[in-house]
């Protein structure tokens, strides 16, 4: 059972990282989201003193626009889709004091592109950039049952805070003219940070169906008290009337979510997942206002992973590839639509899938 163990919890730490990850223009940001319950061998036999390193990257291409689950495929053929390349790199620190509670720190490093049309002077295209630390996170996990009694099943709980360590109102250039550009604020989507300080809720649960074979459920939810960060998105102008009256000429601190079930099994030392995930942002927060632009939506996924296992090292590839994009109707879209008496609904990119791989090592 101490095989399935590890199988389970290596592919929670997998899927946990990812989920505060961003997804094209529904800002879902890198918060430092990698889960601990990790399950080696010398965690079993040694309960405490274990540290553990994780080092964890991920890249996608945003361009496909979605009005709900509608994709507007003009965008592509017209060439006016906006692009996003994120990439980004996680560095982890994770302190196993028993075998039930550990406590863990995380800090990402995000590099982002975004090139477009309508930004700029609305004929050629240009990009904006950014690049820098983003919102760190630090986290306290603990396991229901001890893991030397219950070794069939078990629930592990997180919570955590994330810090505004990302810078939320990085600037570059808009090209407006041949000889005229202005410096403003990035977009929202490729922004470091988000300027709030959250809350992160996490709990894993898992259930050995054999000796190889688990099945399990993990969830996320960053909740950020916080409404708005005063980021302008008139990206260097002047706010529009439209866009005062209804909310959105400042930046929203939106909170995120995600949920992951699947099955997992190990061929000798190579670890293989398969499940769905969906993860997103609400249109309004669990805690606190819900005013400002924002982009709410959810991505679902199907997410085939492989890893590989050797003494006190774990390296994976993940990639979820989207099955269902949906951009949900935000707080201005309502306003908008209910003194309008027109039903309103802005777009968001996504992407068709992520790339994600990474390692983790043990030590004391």
């Amino acid at each position: 059972m101490k095989r399935t163990k590890q199988l389970f919890v290596l592919f929670i730490w997998i899927a946990a990282y990812q989920s505060s990850n961003a997804q094209g223009c529904v800002a879902i940001r890198n918060n430092g989201g990698t889960c601990t319950m990790m399950g080696h061998d010398e965690a079993t036999a040694s309960p405490s003193g274990f540290w553990t390193f994780s080092w964890n990257n991920r890249y996608f291409k945003s361009f496909r626009h979605f009005v709900g689950t509608e994709e507007q495929k003009q965008r592509v053929a017209q060439g006016t889709e906006v692009i996003n390349h994120v990439f980004s790199t996680e560095l982890g620190i994770i302190r196993q004091f028993n075998s039930r509670w550990s406590l863990a720190f995380f800090a990402p490093v995000i590099s982002n592109a975004r090139s477009s049309l309508y930004e700029h002077d609305g004929k050629t295209r240009h990009s904006t950039h950014s690049f820098g630390l983003g919102d760190v996170r630090l986290a306290a996990y603990y396991r229901l049952a001890n893991p030397a009694k219950s070794s069939r099943a078990n629930v592990q709980i997180g919570l955590g805070i994330k810090l505004p360590t990302g810078d939320y109102k990085y600037q570059d250039y808009f090209i407006k003219s041949d000889s005229l550009k202005v410096l403003g604020p990035v977009d929202q989507s490729i922004q470091l940070g988000d300027g709030g300080t959250g809350i992160t809720l996490e709990t894993n649960a898992f259930y050995n169906l054999s000796k190889n074979t688990s099945v399990f459920i993990n969830g996320f939810y960053l909740s950020n008290p916080r409404e708005q960060n005063g980021v302008s998105t008139a990206r260097g102008g002047v706010p529009s009337v439209t866009a005062i009256a209804y909310g959105s000429d400042v930046m929203s601190v939106p909170d995120q979510f995600m949920v992951r079930l699947g099955a997992s099994v190990a061929v000798d030392r190579f670890h293989f997942s398969g499940g769905l995930r969906m993860e997103g942002v609400p249109s309004e927060d669990l805690i606190g206002g819900s005013n400002g632009f924002r982009r709410p939506g959810y991505v679902l996924s199907v997410e085939p992973v492989v890893a590989y296992k050797v003494h006190r090292t774990q390296l994976y590839l993940s990639v979820p590839y989207a099955v269902q994009r949906n951009r949900t109707q935000s707080v201005p879209d309502k306003i908008r639509t209910q003194k309008t008496g027109v039903y309103s609904k802005g777009d968001a990119a996504f992407a068709d899938y992520t790339i994600n791989f990474g390692m983790a090592f043990s030590f004391k």
